[in-house]
């Protein structure tokens, strides 16, 4: 059930559009988003660069982690460390430079790193309605860390129309060859026009994966499962309660680029290394007033708390100590917004925000041998805090019939202490921000709209970026910097937005200047024998590339899909020195189609690709996961085929890299898998 605001807005446009598309056409509905705007609007009507995957698309698939879900999309690369972990990389930033949202609150937290990681996986992929991809800065709208853009999760939400109790249930059972792996969620759901409840549960079960030509790939096994619940409780018009609680945990996942020697390596760095456990507890509350006001027309407030566990147990190769790391992540967030249409086809929305974060960290070092255990230096100062307060307002006027622009800004302050804790040396940094964004559209024909848009966005420096103080690996001791000001970036894009009755896409261009980018510095000066390093803000990237998308409706049973996505990224140095920017993606997207050959049978061959990616940065060529040749570009041929006889069962196969390609996506810890049949049946009561 959702609010009935947001089902006017879609209802209204889909009649629409049944209104003008003639009896011989195929009925196109329009892809609607919410996080563009903070509002529900098709994504043509907002000049903002945006990719959604939709329900329907993602019933077709059966990932494995929910970044599986953003492979082949326009704008998104994915770039996977070991298996069961992953991240989208946007516009050539990643980590910490690009800002994610679960329902409309933050999933970034202090300790993201701006690199690679796992925090992504920890979404229940089973649990989702909707992904919406922001390309490009959005801070004025959501503040901190949203540089490259936003990836926003949007989970299941129950709906039942009547007066009368009403229930269903959707059991859904998979098993893939190449990591021998088993999948089960189950669904419940029941209510009425006014209340549901929906409740759910996964199980994930991956064997060693077998790469492409046989190999199999040793300690790249992991289980996870997940648990969700959700109540909806519209009792009237005017009121709106919804109450989610999301848990998924990954009990003992392998990090495999560290237990296997990479390119350069004769050993692996690790004998042991494991992320034991990786979990994420979220808890959320959401109220919402729609009722005209002089100042709003509806008001909603959100209330959440998020518990993410990043513990670890590791032992470098040939040692005798073995390291076991407890930290955490505790966010706690409260946020309220109202909107107002105060002009024709025009709304204003504003709104504040504040996010508390509490890091908590320790470590013990263990011999293996006497089994003695002694206190250690933890990855955080425990018990640091991350503290932001804001208030943002965001304007779309229409000005006449063809031309729309859209007006946002923020002001941000962050508060950030870092306590002595186990290194005796501590810090506080007080940040503030103003950032703001334009963009405009203008219709050229019945369709076709010209878009662009000039956005500012910053990152505060984090208790991951802020925390690692005292002595360091390769005999160095990180001084803290009070000094230390936020990343910004500038960016432009403009291009052009199609919809008609056959065509839905999108050929966007973009520039990027990302300035104050923080770095590890030697400063001179030695403490105990240790080199002295400082982060500071020293480095300058520049990005620029093109997104193209594209849906060509041929008929009612026959959709074609495509994207490519292009990006370059160089780095400049204090020095002066200019070298390729770090994990730039290649030249990559899909090629693909949906044919519904009878009302029960459907087929969707597709393929992905990528081209070779030999520009490759410093960082690049000391990383063992990355060819210091470069990575080799690759495709994959692929197919997916459903038959469903009736609305109780329904049977899926899924062949996947049919020619059994060897490859490694970019940036990526592990090869992909080889040739991988899944099959899957989904059981509907």
């Amino acid at each position: 059930m959702q609010s009935r605001l947001a089902n006017v807005v879609v209802s209204s446009s889909v009649v629409l559009q049944m209104m003008t598309a003639s009896a011989d056409e195929p009925l196109i509905l329009p892809i609607m988003q919410v996080t563009a705007s903070r509002s529900a609007a098709g994504s043509f009507d907002v000049p903002t660069a945006v990719t959604v995957v939709g329900a329907a698309e993602i019933d077709r698939q059966v990932p494995q982690i929910l970044p599986d879900l953003l492979r082949g999309q326009t704008g998104v690369f994915v770039q996977e460390t070991t298996s069961g972990q992953g991240i989208p990389i946007i516009r050539g930033l990643k980590g910490s430079e690009v800002l994610y949202l679960v329902d409309g609150m933050r999933l970034s937290n202090a300790i993201f790193r701006n690199a690679p990681n796992q925090y992504a996986a920890l979404l229940d992929p089973f649990n989702v309605d909707r992904i919406e991809v922001v390309r490009g800065p959005s801070s004025a709208l959501y503040g901190g860390d949203a540089m490259g853009g936003v990836v926003q999760v949007l989970t299941s939400t129950p709906h039942f129309d009547g007066p009368n109790w009403q229930s269903k249930a959707v059991f859904d059972n998979s098993y893939a060859s190449a990591e021998n792996a088993f999948q089960t969620h189950m669904k419940l759901a029941a209510g009425k026009d006014d209340i549901a409840v929906l409740s759910g549960f996964g199980y994930q079960d991956f064997d060693n994966r077998v790469a492409g030509g046989g190999e199999e790939q040793q300690h790249s096994g992991f289980k996870s499962w997940a648990g969700n619940t959700k109540l909806i409780y519209q009792p009237n018009e005017a009121h709106e309660l919804l109450l989610d609680m999301q848990y998924l945990q990954q009990p003992k996942t392998p990090r495999y680029d560290e237990l296997v020697a990479g390119y350069g390596q004769t050993q692996p760095n690790s004998d042991v290394f494991f992320f034991e456990p990786n979990e994420r507890l979220f808890l959320h509350g959401r109220y919402r007033y729609i009722k005209a006001a002089p100042i709003f027309d509806s008001l909603e407030f959100h209330v959440a708390h998020q518990r993410i566990t990043d513990d670890r147990r590791a032992r470098d190769f040939g040692s005798a100590k073995e390291a076991r790391e407890r930290n955490a992540s505790h966010l706690t967030g409260l946020t309220a917004q109202a909107a107002l249409a105060h002009w024709i086809n025009s709304q204003l929305l504003y709104g504040l925000e504040f996010y508390h974060d509490e890091v908590t960290s320790s470590r013990v070092d263990t011999s293996i041998n006497t089994g003695i255990g002694k206190t250690a230096t933890s990855r955080f100062p425990d018990g640091s805090t991350m503290d932001s307060y804001a208030v943002y307002g965001n304007e779309t006027l229409q000005l006449g019939e063809r031309l729309q622009l859209l007006l946002g800004a923020r002001y941000s302050h962050y508060h950030t202490v870092l306590e002595p804790a186990d290194r005796g040396v501590g810090a506080e940094l007080n940040h503030h921000d103003v950032t703001g964004n334009v963009g405009l559209s203008y219709l050229l024909v019945d369709g076709l709209k010209l878009v662009s848009n000039f956005g500012r966005g910053f990152r505060v420096p984090n208790i991951f970026d802020l925390g690692t103080l005292g002595p360091r690996p390769s005999n160095r001791y990180n001084i803290a910097n009070p000094d230390l000001q936020p990343e910004t970036i500038l960016t432009w894009d403009f291009g052009f937005k199609l919809q008609n009755q056959h065509w839905q896409a999108e050929a966007i261009a973009y520039v990027s200047d990302y300035n104050d980018k923080i770095t590890s510095v030697l400063t001179g000066d030695v403490i105990a024998g240790r080199a002295v390093v400082q982060n500071q803000n020293v480095n300058k990237v520049q990005l620029y590339g093109a997104e193209f998308g594209a849906r060509y409706f041929a008929s009612d049973q026959l959709e074609i899909v495509s994207s490519l996505n292009y990006t370059h990224g160089d780095e400049t140095f204090a020095d002066g020195k200019r070298l390729p920017a770090d994990r730039i993606p290649p030249l990559n997207g899909r090629l693909g189609l949906y044919y519904k050959m009878l009302p029960t049978l459907w087929f969707e061959p597709y393929t992905r690709f990528a081209t070779r990616q030999n520009r490759l940065s410093g960082c690049d060529l000391a990383d063992p996961r990355i060819n210091p040749n470069g990575t080799g570009g690759w495709a994959t041929l692929n197919l997916r085929a459903g038959w469903k006889p009736d609305s109780r069962w329904a049977l899926q196969l899924d062949l996947e890299n049919v020619l059994d390609k060897n490859y490694r996506e970019h940036g990526s810890g592990i090869d992909a898998a080889g040739i991988n049949v899944i099959a899957s049946l989904r059981i509907s009561l």
